[in-house]
């Protein structure tokens, strides 16, 4: 058990509200942190940051890759970090991505770096895709509608599951031992998105296909839906990582933290199937 205070950045998404339970069981004093929520944090309203940071021994921070239009969070992660250790925060946890290249022209990397020139205790993670996007995500829409259009081509991907990238990331923030670690999250093996898609078929019984669609015209069908052009090519850089096999080789690191295997894909889709995630 813990009595420290932690914040979460989004505290409603896809890894925050597993964090928070999890800082929960331990004991730990939870701010769970959002645009609309009880504690209000806005990044583009640096007045909802002091009363987020007052009194908080550790932060978790997610930058605003799922914003469009205001993505590029380099600039107010320094400053936020700068804020945070100003505010007497501890220790910082910063949630970005397993890419070490830039995508859509910009660099994830910066970020990375202002969190660890901030002067707290820092564990930067990099997870793989989430599991996640299909049942909650950018992918649940195609899921749905029976055809998944990526531009991913033949690529291979060891999905990792949200609930082990919360799981680390409490340990980093609760536990000694993590600080000055940078740690790349995936699944226990590497599946193409025709793989997943036959998994997903077969546990809701009826036909997903994942059909490969060319980079720009990729970006053209996001545009046309509305989606800003920046955010389009941010997003269809992202899945050619997965085209182009940039992170298809499966890391030991959540088994390494938490001393047990990361969730398998199979055993994602069984579960989400039977909470009826892609009943339509």
């Amino acid at each position: 058990m813990t009595d420290k205070t932690v914040l979460v950045l989004g505290g409603t998404g896809k890894t925050g509200r597993r964090l928070v339970s999890r800082l929960q069981e331990r004991g730990a004093h939870v701010r769970a942190a959002s645009r609309s929520g009880q504690v209000r944090f806005d990044w583009d309203d640096r007045n909802t940051w002091e009363p987020a940071l007052q009194g908080a021994d550790a932060a978790y921070l997610v930058d605003m890759q799922d914003k469009p239009g205001a993505w590029d969070a380099e600039t107010n992660i320094r400053e936020l970090a700068k804020f945070a250790v100003e505010s007497k925060v501890r220790r910082l946890v910063l949630l970005q991505a397993r890419v070490t290249e830039p995508v859509g022209g910009k660099s994830l990397i910066a970020g990375e770096e202002a969190v660890k020139a901030s002067g707290a205790e820092w564990t930067v993670l990099r997870p793989n895709w989430f599991n996640q996007n299909f049942d909650e995500g950018v992918l649940l829409d195609g899921v749905k509608d029976g055809e998944l259009r990526l531009p991913a081509g033949d690529g291979l991907e060891p999905f990792v599951d949200a609930g082990d990238v919360a799981a680390v990331a409490a340990v980093a923030l609760l536990d000694d031992g993590h600080a000055g670690e940078t740690y790349e999250l995936s699944g226990p093996r590497a599946i193409g998105l025709g793989e997943a898609a036959d998994a997903i078929s077969a546990a809701i019984g009826r036909t997903v296909r994942y059909v490969h669609v060319d980079h720009k015209d990729y970006v053209d069908e996001l545009v046309q839906y509305e989606v800003p052009a920046d955010y389009a090519l941010f997003v269809a850089d992202l899945v050619a990582q997965i085209r182009d096999n940039k992170n298809a080789v499966p890391t030991d690191t959540v088994r390494r933290v938490l001393g047990r295997e990361p969730r398998d894909f199979a055993d994602f889709v069984a579960d989400a199937a039977a909470r009826g995630a892609w009943n339509v």
